[in-house]
């Protein structure tokens, strides 16, 4: 088939692979230029450099909503547009321009987090599985007809990383599956059932701040979620931001206040957390590695050399 590419970043070079792997004529690459945003430097295979490598015209923009973007779309007389990870709207125009339309692919379970960021939410809600789904494009975002779509198990000890490498090697399977029901016409599309659908925003800094009300169990996957290479979560420590490496569910139940720097257990030290932490029938967290704001990491019993005082969510 006769197609075009928007994306950026891994996803996108995925996305780009498979295409060219499958054999269809790719006529034109549009992906996002080099950005310094936090998120966007991590996973940054270039889509771009793949293209151009391949004979591929290879258009840069932030958004898709000039003259000159539209016309080659219209003279490259395509059969599809293929998306994942392209960062702003497309039009109609765009969209509905190609044969058969655009089909996007998206890193969740679809209806489920659509939007940004969806392994890293998905693991802090303590979601079973996630995965990736190929559906086509309409006026909503991520709402579009279900074409394919693949899901893996979350580990009980699974770090976005995990999650991230394990979907990442779903979209070139899918991709081609995906491209061979809509080349083959023997596609069934599926609608998305919007009441189970949910919308997530992109996330900031202030996503990783640790609130010590959150149980043991909730910190502990925001943790994970958070994990290298991704920004880590953090608290603060007498004024210093202090990112949290990794963590457990500690074995014993600790009573007081959340934020409590309280006792070592194993190779770590406890943190008093939850809501119901006045009770002292709930897990605390377990930090067992940090790294400082000068950027030294160490075991948390070397950096913790004393019990007391508290972790807070401010300087």
């Amino acid at each position: 088939m006769r197609v075009a590419m928007f994306g950026y970043q891994t996803w996108g070079h995925r996305t780009l692979k498979a295409l060219l792997d499958a054999g269809h004529d790719v006529r034109l690459v549009v992906t996002h230029p080099p950005s310094d945003h936090a998120y966007e430097r991590i996973w940054s295979d270039s889509v771009a450099d793949l293209a151009e490598s391949n004979g591929i015209r290879t258009l840069l923009r932030t958004r898709p909503d000039d003259a000159e973007l539209l016309a080659e779309l219209k003279a490259a007389d395509l059969d599809l547009i293929v998306a994942n990870n392209w960062r702003t709207w497309l039009p109609p125009e765009i969209f509905d321009l190609p044969r058969h339309g655009t089909l996007n692919v998206h890193d969740s379970l679809l209806p489920a987090y659509a939007g940004f960021s969806p392994i890293i939410w998905a693991l802090i809600n303590g979601e079973p599985e996630v995965g990736v789904t190929a559906h086509m494009m309409n006026g909503e975002l991520d709402a579009g007809d279900i074409v394919a779509q693949r899901a893996v198990a979350v580990g009980p000890r699974d770090t976005a990383t995990d999650l991230f490498h394990r979907t990442v090697d779903l979209i070139e399977p899918l991709v081609t599956e995906a491209l061979g029901l809509i080349g083959s016409g023997t596609m069934v599309p599926i609608a998305q059932d919007r009441s189970k659908a949910s919308f997530f925003h992109k996330r900031a800094p202030r996503d990783s701040r640790i609130d010590w009300t959150w149980s043991a169990e909730e910190l502990d996957r925001l943790v994970r979620a958070q994990s290298d290479p991704y920004p880590n979560a953090f608290t603060y420590h007498r004024g210093e931001q202090l990112r949290i490496v990794r963590a457990s569910v500690s074995d014993g139940h600790y009573g007081g206040t959340p934020g409590r720097i309280f006792i070592r257990e194993g190779e770590g030290v406890v943190i008093v957390a939850g809501p119901e932490a006045r009770r002292g029938k709930s897990p605390g967290l377990r930090i067992e590695r940090v790294r400082t704001a000068d950027d030294r990491e160490l075991p948390a019993t070397e950096y913790f050399t004393t019990m007391g005082g508290y972790l807070t969510d401010r300087p």
